[in-house]
């Protein structure tokens, strides 16, 4: 399977138009339809489905689709790692971090490398843990911030000398906002906000003393800040880490930690026996120094 043919594929998937897609390619409709028809027939199955106005994508070539968008992002990381050299370290770097204020140490680091190498450039993937190592895995990544629980053992890792702190994030005139904290007992009879991955922690359903189930689960979210604005809207009460959303004298929401205190260990981890590129090596020097320093502390 040639990686010029998977790029041709991914543009008429883009373009959905065997036309519009030679155009972007600069060649003519034939030999494109061409390539795609040896694809289809070297995969043994049908990837296209031509139509009259548009070209859609069968069950099977949306799976190629992932794939060879995940194949290309390899191949171009891969010729950019190659093509950098010592005395001029340059090219790209891929760290997958879930919501977390600990991304403020991973931008700390970076801003430190940009004085010595300011060609280095950072692709910063926002997900959950379960997306962040998928890519790891992969390699499209180079490191993943995570934030725990989460079985980081088959990885190399720092462990940073932060935590963040869970608690609950509410509208300024709710209830419980007169409250310092949030026991469990609190949120038993509240429609609840929580995260993809807090829906299956064994920690949070521990620390709630109820199966999270069976609690008034009213919505779940990825990324807080969407989150955000329906627990603005009265929709809800989102448990999630502190320091992400503005609650501030100027806004109508407030952060309440959760009691008992439940904190979130942060980890930067990388694929054991990695082969890093000139540019992550650095990358992965500098943040060892740094947080070495601040454990020595």
């Amino acid at each position: 399977m040639d990686i010029r043919v998977l790029q041709y594929f991914l543009a008429v998937a883009r373009e959905e138009s065997i036309t519009r897609a030679a155009e972007t390619l600069h060649m003519t409709q034939p030999p494109l339809s061409r390539q795609l028809k040896e694809l289809e027939d070297e995969i043994g199955k049908q990837l296209l489905i031509r139509g009259s106005k548009k070209v859609t994508l069968t069950e099977d070539g949306v799976l190629l689709r992932k794939r060879a968008a995940e194949i290309v992002s390899l191949m171009e990381k891969t010729k950019a790692e190659l093509a950098s050299s010592d005395e001029n370290i340059s090219g790209d770097i891929y760290i997958g971090s879930g919501e977390t204020d600990a991304v403020s140490t991973i931008a700390d680091s970076a801003k430190d490398l940009q004085s010595a190498y300011p060609l280095i450039r950072y692709h910063i993937y926002s997900g959950d843990a379960e997306h962040i190592v998928e890519r790891l895995d992969k390699g499209l990544i180079d490191f993943g911030l995570l934030v725990e629980p989460f079985d980081i053992t088959k990885y190399d890792y720092i462990r940073l000398p932060v935590k963040d702190t869970w608690g609950v994030l509410m509208p300024l005139d709710s209830p419980l906002a007169k409250k310092d904290s949030v026991c469990a007992e609190d949120l038993w009879d509240k429609p609840l906000i929580i995260s993809h991955q807090t829906s299956s922690s064994d920690e949070m359903a521990a620390w709630l003393q109820r199966d999270i189930s069976k609690l008034n689960i009213a919505a779940f979210y990825d990324l807080l800040y969407n989150a955000s604005k329906f627990v603005k809207a009265g929709f809800g009460y989102a448990i999630a880490l502190d320091k992400l959303i503005n609650t501030s004298e100027d806004s109508n929401l407030c952060f309440r930690p959760l009691s008992p205190i439940l904190e979130a260990g942060l980890c930067i981890v990388w694929k054991r026996y990695q082969v890093f590129s000139r540019a992550a090596e650095k990358f992965l020097k500098e943040i060892q120094a740094k947080f070495s320093m601040d454990i020595q502390r």
